[in-house]
């Protein structure tokens, strides 16, 4: 496979050094850099360039804009030994977030099962990198997030809840993990911009206007629609009960409210590891994955179509982008040229 037109190819190792070497200029320590740039090059190679290296830039901003805090103290809480709060004194996400997916993978090899809250963070990113941190570590991850509304609830006019997305890590013996990782709504902000740049008309039920009416002009759209109509929209409040509620920093309350710093920028998260030990024995587990995985590759194929499990074609890509370069889009590559000669950073070379 190779790069389309005017994409420039890096190897990931080159890439996360030079994200990492800009994001410390931004601000953070070389140990949060390195993380963040770990996340962003980590969905990059899988493909999901929403949440890629084109994040460097504008984590870049959150930083200036003291937004996101560049020298976070993150501060375990906790009063029974499966369960803890990480307060991130916004911290960039994937700061705290790989933070609590280390704590949970800790305590749930101690416990059993473990749950860690995050409260205060700025932007998680792909929370699909920390349930699959949990997955390397041979548990079960679970992860929730709730942000600030942006997307419509059924039966509201205007934004009412978030794009809150979950996500699901399973270890096997033989096949990649299985990856789940979904938002409640129907489509990305980020594709409703792309349509409208491009002047592409949206799915039908995708997006709204600011009133909550349904469009297909993509001019006119301003919000998402929740998947699945009133599922994704309950889905989507059950996050933030689940997740800001619960660490006692809500979010959906005070955005609707009269105080305006409601509507500061925050988001929380929980996250849930899973140790198969406890619950049958590991070896047990992880060959039953393997045959759950092998029974669903075996069903009869309808014509035109392939049969995967969620995260095997992203694993695919990784595997690809890997030995042959992370495709770098070309107004990605010139926001980040711009970045790297403000901040005084090399730019990494092409692969081959």
């Amino acid at each position: 496979m190779t790069a389309a037109p005017g994409k420039v190819r890096v190897p990931a190792a080159d890439l996360r050094t030079f994200a990492a070497a800009l994001l410390e200029k931004g601000g953070l320590s070389s140990e949060h850099a390195a993380t963040t740039a770990d996340v962003f090059v980590w969905a990059a190679q899988r493909g999901v360039e929403s949440h890629g290296i084109a994040r460097v830039p504008a984590y870049l901003d959150l930083l200036a804009k003291g937004v996101a805090n560049p020298a976070p103290e993150l501060k375990v809480e906790s009063t029974a030994p499966a369960a803890a709060v990480l307060d991130a004194d916004r911290a960039p996400g994937p700061v705290a977030l790989t933070a609590a997916a280390e704590e949970a993978v800790t305590r749930a090899k101690a416990n059993g099962i473990a749950s860690v809250g995050v409260r205060q963070t700025v932007h998680t990113g792909a929370i699909g990198y920390y349930v699959s941190k949990i997955a390397e570590a041979g548990l079960l991850g679970i992860g929730f997030v709730a942000g600030m509304p942006n997307m419509g609830y059924t039966g509201v006019k205007g934004p009412a809840v978030a794009t809150s997305p979950l996500a699901i890590a399973v270890p096997a013996a033989e096949h990649a993990p299985l990856l789940l990782d979904m938002a409640t709504a129907t489509i990305a902000l980020g594709k409703i911009r792309e349509a409208k740049a491009s002047g592409t008309p949206l799915p039908q039920g995708a997006a709204a206007t600011a009133d909550g009416t349904p469009t297909t002009d993509p001019e006119q759209a301003v919000m998402p629609l929740p998947l699945g109509g009133a599922k994704g929209s309950g889905m989507s409040l059950a996050f933030e009960l689940l997740t800001s509620v619960l660490v006692g920093a809500p979010i959906f309350a005070a955005f609707h409210s009269d105080d305006p710093a409601g509507r500061k920028h925050r988001q929380n998260a929980l996250l849930i590891a899973i140790d198969p030990a406890a619950f049958g024995g590991t070896d047990t587990f992880l060959a039953g994955a393997d045959a759950t995985l092998d029974a669903l590759k075996g069903l009869p194929v309808a014509d035109g179509a392939g049969v995967y499990y969620p995260g095997e074609r992203s694993a695919a890509t990784a595997d690809e982008r890997g030995a042959q370069g992370i495709p770098v889009a070309p107004k990605v590559w010139r926001d980040l040229t711009d970045r790297a000669q403000e901040l005084g950073v090399a730019l990494p070379q092409a692969a081959a």
